[in-house]
Order: structure tokens, then sequence, then C-alpha cells
């Protein structure tokens, strides 16, 4: 890419890393033991071996990346950020039995709630190399204020890219589903706020910092008229689609007494498999179900921690890569994962699915980050923009710290990060933009982020309680 100026004449800003090593994640997975990259203004504009070119315009920054690994921005492709605020509970149940005893609580929680859970759930993240998120939010209690507006404004401050998927349920206990009746919407008003997010909040432009996608929140919590309106309604406004999927054997009995065929065929039947959808878990997935999927190019957030949090097994993910479903990596709610970082699940995806058939086969440490950033970008259909380091992408990059003690005598860079210690981030980008530096969030106090956010976590158990 030659330097650009802008309409003025002014030289485009750059910033180069250097002596740093590399792991690219492009199409051949290129890497560099020792190389550069050269952003300007938002964007990549050369990556390579050794020293960045001579004589570059416009240079205000130059990084030492040595000891350092580079790689693109982590993707989170599935989480409840308001799950923040209820860390800890229900530590010994599966899925079903976990929603029962934590939907009354979370069905109190108004804006100020959810932003402190917001800036708490992304900042962890971003600390830990996420530079772009999916928010899986469905929980919209009357009287709780602007949800969406407040969740937006909270990531904002941090400086991640958010694909918020907007949520919604409208079976409660007496129509058979789990959440109490007071925690739910009706099914013309979830539609309609919905279409209300994304009119105001949806951005498609290059480089865009939000995205809206419609997003039931499940089988068990959602009448079929929901699941079908808000299939053409994502389809009419161009928008993606999420839910979760064959998360647990009781997901499947439930399918299977309610409407007589297993989660993959309901979807089907609804309207629920494509290349603009993408499931949360799908643990419990038979050869048909992963060809159904590879076929329609319906992409899945493997969320492994949280699978093992609440006992619902071992997802098919080496199955599902080899038949071609796009698949990325997810935190899930810290309240299946209180860990609450990415890199966590780079490490648990490789670990965890060598329990399963295929063993030491199953993952390495370059497929573990694939699933972790380029992987990630595919399932939220960003890949022209973000999950790799090429020329011409967005500046979404991760400057890891590998020469402390942690990652010493670990000689490849990429399997020091993947196996090792999580790493801290010398400095991470959005757009070119620092969002971590130095181990720290750059745009927020996080003192005062985690006083917020336990107040908030404390407001919210006593409201739950009664008082």
């Amino acid at each position: 890419m030659a330097a650009s100026a802008s309409p003025d004449g002014a030289v485009t800003q750059r910033l180069v890393i250097e002596n740093c090593a590399l792991a690219t994640v492009d199409a051949q997975d290129t890497e560099y033991a020792t190389g550069h990259v050269v952003v300007a203004g938002n964007v990549i504009e050369s990556v390579g071996a050794g020293k960045a070119p001579e004589g570059l315009p416009g240079v205000v920054r130059r990084v030492d990346g040595t000891g350092h690994l580079v790689t693109p921005g982590l993707v989170n492709t599935h989480h409840h950020f308001y799950q923040w605020l209820t860390r800890g509970l229900a530590t010994d149940h599966n899925l079903f039995n976990w929603l029962v005893a934590l939907y009354p609580t979370w069905a109190r929680i108004d804006a100020p709630m959810l932003a402190a859970a917001t800036q708490g759930s992304l900042g962890m993240m971003v600390k830990g190399g996420v530079t772009t998120a999916a928010d899986h939010h469905y929980v919209f209690p009357r009287g709780s204020g602007d949800l969406v507006g407040a969740e937006l404004a909270a990531a904002a401050e941090i400086g991640a890219r958010i694909t918020l998927a907007r949520g919604s349920m409208d079976r409660s206990e007496k129509d058979g589903g789990l959440p109490p009746d007071f925690a739910v919407e009706t099914t013309e008003g979830a539609l309609l706020a919905t279409e209300e997010a994304i009119d105001k909040h949806h951005d498609a432009s290059f480089g865009s910092m939000v995205h809206i996608a419609a997003a039931p929140c499940s089988p068990f919590s959602v009448s079929t008229e929901l699941m079908r309106e808000g299939a053409a309604l994502a389809r009419r406004k161009g928008v993606r689609m999420h839910t979760h999927g064959s998360e647990t054997v009781e997901e499947e009995k439930f399918c299977h007494e309610l409407f007589g065929m297993g989660p993959t065929d309901y979807f089907e039947s609804t309207g629920w498999l494509g290349d603009d959808v993408w499931m949360a878990h799908c643990v419990h997935m038979n050869d048909s179900d992963i060809a159904a999927f590879a076929r329609t190019g319906t992409g899945v957030a493997h969320c492994p921690s949280s699978n093992a949090r609440l006992a619902a097994g071992i997802a098919r993910v080496p199955d599902m890569l080899a038949a071609g479903v796009p698949v990325g990596l997810g935190v899930d709610g810290t309240a299946s994962n209180e860990s609450g970082e990415l890199h966590t699940e780079l490490r648990n995806a490789l670990l965890i699915n060598r329990l399963g058939a295929h063993r030491e086969a199953a993952l390495n440490a370059r497929k573990a980050l694939r699933l972790g950033t380029y992987g990630g970008a595919q399932v939220l259909g960003r890949t022209a923009e973000i999950g790799s380091l090429e020329a011409g992408k967005l500046a979404d990059l991760v400057l890891w710290k590998l020469d402390g003690l942690g990652h010493s005598s670990i000689a490849d860079p990429v399997t020091a990060l993947v196996f090792g210690p999580p790493a801290p981030v010398t400095l991470s980008l959005v757009g070119g933009r620092p969002v971590v530096e130095d181990n720290r969030l750059s745009n927020v106090d996080e003192d005062t982020l985690a006083r917020t956010a336990r107040a908030e976590a404390q407001r919210l158990a006593r409201i739950a309680a009664g008082d």
C-alpha cells in the first residue's frame, strides 16, 4: 500500500512495530521469526520480515518488539456481558438448573448495572488481547431503561469493536420455558425492539465499531413464531443471526418433546441455518447435524470453558473443521466462565478437544490461534476487515510479551502463547488506536471500573433478595 495523504495534503500518521516475531494467520499461515508491522491510520500498511522500510513519512511512534509476538487481535464470538455481576454463583449446576437459579436475579438488571457489567466483561477480555467481541444480550426487564444504548456507550469507552446480538425471550414458565414470566417480552415487542436496535445502531461500513445481530435466545426460551419472524427480520435488514444451539442433552430432549425433532432440524425448519447465522456451543451434534452446518455455512462459537463449567460435554470441533464448518471461540458469560478472558479459551480448546475422539491430533497451537482470530472473524462475517495481519486490513493487533519467566524456556512463540500461561499484553490496537498499553487498559481507569462493578453487583443482589 502506498503512502497516503488526507484531502488537505497532510501525510497519514504511521506507527511502526519492529524486531518482533509475527504470526499473521493469513491463508498460508505466514510467520516471521523477526519482522515488522507498519500501521497507517486505521489499517495495516505492510507486514514482513526484518526491519520496516526506510524513509516512511509521518511516523509518530516506533515500538521495539524484541521478546514479543504480534498476532491479529483475538475475536470473541459469544458472551453475555451482564453476567459479570453474578460470577461465582450456582457453581455446581448443569445448564437448566443454573438458568433456573439465576434468571430471577438477571431479570432485575437495569441500565447502570449493564453499563458496569459491560465494562467489567469487555475490559477483562481486552486486557487479554480481544479486539472484537460479540455480546448476546437477551434480558430486557420492564422499566430497565435503554439497555442497548447503555451497553454500546460503555463499550465505546473501552474502545473495542462490538457485535451486539440483540437477544429476546418470549417463552416463559407458563408456556413451558425456563425464564420467569416477568423476565420475557412479547413476541411483537421483541421484534420491534430488535428492528429499532438495528436501525439506530448497526453500521455496515468498513471499519465499523458496532454491528447488530438478531438473536432470539434459545429454543427453550423462544417461541417458534419469534424464531421464524426473527430470521425474516434479520434477512430483510441484512444483519447476521445468532442463538444458542445443541448445548446439552436436556436441550435435545426438550426439542424432541416440544417440536418432534432435534435442534438442528428445528433450526432449519425455522430458517435458522445459513452463512449469515452462527450458533453458540453446538456440543451435541451428530454427523448429520455437522453436515447440515457445513452445507449451509452456519458458524459455531465454541466455548470450551463454559461447556466444562456446566458439564455440557465436548464439542466435536475437529470434525466440524474437517467438514468446513466455520468455528470461532467464545468466552460465554462470566457466570459460567469466571475467568472472563479469551486467551484461556485458546488453551482450553486445544486441551479439551484432545480428550475427545481425535486425542492428540485434535488441535495444535496454530489451529487454536486460528480459531481465536480468523475463525472468529469468519463467524462474525468480518474476514475482509479483521482476523489476520495483512496489508489493507484494519490495524487490530496485539503485541504479546513472551520474554518473561512464564515463557522463558519455550522457544516457539506461538506454542508459548497457546500452551503457556497468560501472556502480558504490551500493546493492543483497535483500528490503530491503543486499547491496552503495558498490560493496562488505555481508555478507562481499571480501579474505578472494578469499584463500580462491585457496587452494581451488590445492588443487584439486594434488589433480587427483595431488600
